[in-house]
């Protein structure tokens, strides 16, 4: 029996899942061009399962390495060397427990000794990967999730750069090395401020720049609501009105996937599957008056910027009206995290339940 889902990532056969045809055809086009990019949205943004979606859906066309860098720990990431065999552990991991490629695994997963073979750490993970994609029949897709971790680190740094020179002569001489490679997190780490050495701030100033825009809108339209309302109806047969229950979820979520899905799971487990607009609001109040991942996420990052506090407390309490430029320091800030949106030009909280909880921590302050 299915169920709406709001932990971890959704799996068609187990949950009920938004129609996503449309933005994974976006997608695809930057894969199949053969384009590096990061998908950076807010926490709980459905940045996790749109990759395994991705992986689902080209894995009999390309190879497809899924890792992440959550939990990996800052030994990992206290030198080259350490990193570069941790990542060779974590792709022949991959490999064997999806059963691809095992016969590439005792070559690939030679540890490496820079110091002894007195060359640079990175210089012989840039050879084992040549030599990989020159052994697989499959173009070769990298796609890590949780990047940004670790990503203001020195090392990480280095990794960038690596992925980057590859690409380079991948397009300029044609050396194999991954086709694509797609970052996720919530930072956009080609904007990020990276901890910099002086005599290496030249050498890396931009290790990420042959990414290309990711500019996929992820959020959900009543439109796409309505495909999940759908299937949901067609096993439960509740008479439940779908476009205005689509519409309704959309004007309290301004389609955060994380927020549509919490709705409908309320509804469903909580409201005997009552599907009406007072249940609508009913869920809102029960998602705003208790503690979850993110709204914990929301008040923390509220709290901890005193001039993103100033112009939230500005626009919830007095009023006020601001032009959406994302050229701004704070209003990008406000962007990376989900708290803002635009209408019509005009800088807004990103939908009515944060607002809701915003105002409500700030009186009770």
């Amino acid at each position: 029996m299915k169920s709406f889902n709001t932990t971890a990532i959704c799996v068609p056969e187990l949950h009920y899942m938004v129609d996503t045809t449309e933005k994974m055809q976006q997608i695809e086009k930057l894969i199949v061009h053969g384009d590096y990019f990061t998908i950076n949205r807010a926490r709980q943004y459905g940045k996790t399962t749109m990759m395994y979606s991705l992986c689902r859906k080209l894995k009999t066309e390309y190879l497809v390495l899924i890792l992440s860098f959550e939990g990996l720990g800052d030994e990992a990431f206290s030198d080259d060397e350490m990193f570069v065999n941790q990542f060779l552990s974590s792709v022949a991991e991959y490999l064997e427990e999806t059963d691809q490629y095992t016969e590439l695994l005792d070559e690939w997963n030679q540890p490496v000794d820079a110091k002894k073979k007195k060359l640079d750490a990175f210089d012989l993970l840039s050879k084992r990967i040549t030599w990989f994609c020159k052994q697989c029949s499959k173009k070769i897709i990298l796609m890590i999730d949780e990047v940004d971790k670790s990503s203001d680190n020195q090392v990480f740094l280095h990794f960038l750069g690596m992925l980057r020179n590859k690409y380079i002569k991948r397009v300029g001489d044609h050396i194999p090395t991954f086709w694509s490679v797609i970052l996720a997190g919530v930072y956009d780490i080609k904007n990020m401020k990276l901890k910099l050495r002086p005599d290496e701030e030249k050498k890396y100033n931009s290790p990420w720049n042959v990414a290309v825009d990711f500019d996929v809108d992820m959020s959900f339209s009543p439109k796409e609501i309505a495909t999940m309302l759908q299937e949901y109806e067609d096993d439960n047969h509740t008479g439940m009105d779908i476009t205005a229950m689509s519409e309704e979820i959309y004007k309290y979520t301004n389609g955060y996937p994380y927020l549509v899905s919490a709705i409908c799971k309320f509804i469903a487990t909580s409201l005997n599957a009552v599907w009406t607009k007072d249940s609508v609001i009913a869920a809102t109040k029960h998602i705003t008056n208790n503690k979850s991942p993110l709204i914990d996420s929301l008040i923390k990052n509220y709290e901890n910027n005193l001039e993103l506090q100033t112009l939230i407390d500005r626009i919830v309490l007095q009023g006020e009206q601001f032009p959406f430029t994302a050229t701004n320091p704070t209003v990008d800030l406000g962007i990376t995290f989900g708290l803002f949106s635009e209408d019509n030009g005009i800088l807004q909280i990103a939908n009515k339940i944060f607002e809701i909880v915003l105002y409500n921590h700030i009186i009770m302050k």
